[in-house]
């Protein structure tokens, strides 16, 4: 593409759609496990069982999805038309999540379960074409690590939005209608929202980079050739699965930690807010730290920073609220820097794939990472709620001494011991600057030998 450079109206377009999905996925990650234990009336048991089961019934679906993507072809491109179509049944099941409907207990949790189902079912959907766009976009690694950089600032905006917004939000209208009301009253503003975002997305982007050899067959069975030749996959496969686990960990525990640890629910938006605000000052100068510094050394750091600010926890004084805010923002600069720009290195598995098996399969990529960053997401739900109800947690009532040491524990321990593996993981990550410079090089040239073979 001659390194042709992306307009800001189409990278803002572009980033939009996960601005929406954040406004939905985020409440889902930070606010469910508290809906269903505290509003919907299933056990922290129940509802982290429940979480796990979600993820087994994703690692069937997602590559089916993904492989379904790259067979895609319509006169709206191959990723494309997914974000037209999805955005109005993921509005409406997002609503449903949070709905409250006068079942039996046997009849709740199996509502709970059609309908989480339902809604991961149609964010996969939406969210693996959505990620294989930015590959169809731009092929060049400047431009892909700006749109990367833009798109993760609007989601982290998502995140503030639903950090503070929706307790405000939920609060305000369970005045009115009630706490479950509430809820559902504010999931349908921000489905409506996301919607029309996803619309936005759809409308503003367009695809450009073609596959070197597009007459190839998609089959389910490239999933395993690409886990056994595509090293770089695998590591950040393994990535995903921990860093989204540690954020989502974090943000799920918060509003526990907040609430009964240091006994200030009205503190409870702050905390989940300052989770999202450093990203509106790391996000920007992700590019030029990544150039000056390299991308390994980028993720280490951020990862060491991490670690720091978890473990702080460990040693603050519950009532020395002042340095336990502080603790969250630098926990957030060392996890959003690296949460931001790891979804950079995913155009780059994207092309080694392809030029180690001459397929490029974006969307089959997308559903494997989408698969293991949502069985991250599932562990700030399974995690906690196993931990809690081993703890004794029981909700609404303050909490025994042992129940707070679990919240702790979920808090500091856990996803300290998970920033570590990720350190290690990432270290295995093969695919430098100069590697991939000749990977590129590689697929143009082959791009113009297959053009002038058909010309003959």
């Amino acid at each position: 593409m001659d390194n042709l450079k992306i307009k800001m109206k189409e990278k803002i377009g572009y980033a939009s759609g996960d601005l929406a999905s954040n406004l939905i996925y985020q409440t889902i990650s930070i606010y469910l496990l508290f809906f269903y234990t505290n509003v919907f009336g299933l056990s922290a048991a129940q509802a982290g069982v429940m979480f796990l089961v979600v993820r087994f019934i994703d690692a069937i679906n997602d590559p089916i999805i993904g492989t379904l993507v790259d067979k895609t072809n319509t006169r709206f491109g191959r990723f494309r038309p997914y974000l037209l179509y999805g955005a109005a049944p993921f509005a409406v099941l997002a609503f449903l999540c949070f709905t409250t409907p006068n079942f039996s207990e046997t009849g709740k949790l199996i509502y709970a379960y059609v309908t989480y189902v339902g809604l991961s079912i149609t964010y996969t959907c939406i969210n693996v074409p959505y990620g294989a766009l930015t590959s169809a976009i731009t092929d060049d690694n400047q431009e892909v690590v700006s749109l990367t950089s833009v798109r993760m600032f609007f989601a982290n905006l998502g995140g503030v939005i639903v950090s503070y917004f929706v307790p405000v939000l939920s609060g305000y209208f369970s005045k009115s209608f009630g706490l479950s009301g509430g809820w559902q009253i504010t999931m349908g503003i921000l489905g409506i929202a996301g919607a029309i975002l996803l619309l936005f997305c759809f409308s503003s982007t367009k695809e450009r980079v073609k596959s070197v050899n597009q007459d190839h067959k998609i089959k389910f069975s490239d999933l395993f050739e690409q886990f056994k030749t595509n090293r770089p996959l695998v590591v950040l496969s393994i990535f995903f699965v921990l860093i989204f686990g540690i954020n989502s960990i974090n943000s799920s525990i918060g509003i526990y930690y907040v609430t009964y640890n240091v006994g200030r629910p009205d503190l409870v938006q702050w905390y989940t807010v300052l989770g999202s605000l450093p990203a509106f000052i790391c996000i920007p100068l992700i590019p030029k730290i990544n150039k000056k510094i390299g991308k390994k050394a980028l993720l280490n750091i951020s990862l060491a920073i991490t670690v720091i600010g978890t473990l702080s926890l460990l040693i603050i004084p519950t009532d020395m609220v002042g340095l336990i805010l502080i603790s969250r923002v630098i926990t957030a600069i060392g996890s959003l820097t690296a949460g931001a720009f790891m979804w950079a290195l995913i155009p780059e598995t994207i092309e080694y794939g392809e030029y180690v098996t001459g397929k490029r399969l974006s969307g089959l990529i997308y559903a494997i990472i989408g698969f293991f960053f949502k069985c991250g997401m599932a562990l700030g739900g399974a995690v906690p709620g196993i931990i809690l109800g081993n703890f004794g947690y029981v909700a609404n009532q303050a909490q025994s001494s042992h129940a707070l040491t679990g919240i702790l524990i979920t808090a500091t321990i856990v996803p300290a011991i998970l920033m570590v593996l990720a350190l290690i993981d990432i270290n295995f990550y093969n695919l430098d600057d100069k590697k991939y410079k000749e990977i590129a090089a590689n697929l143009k040239e082959r791009a113009e030998l297959n053009i002038e073979g058909k010309n003959l």
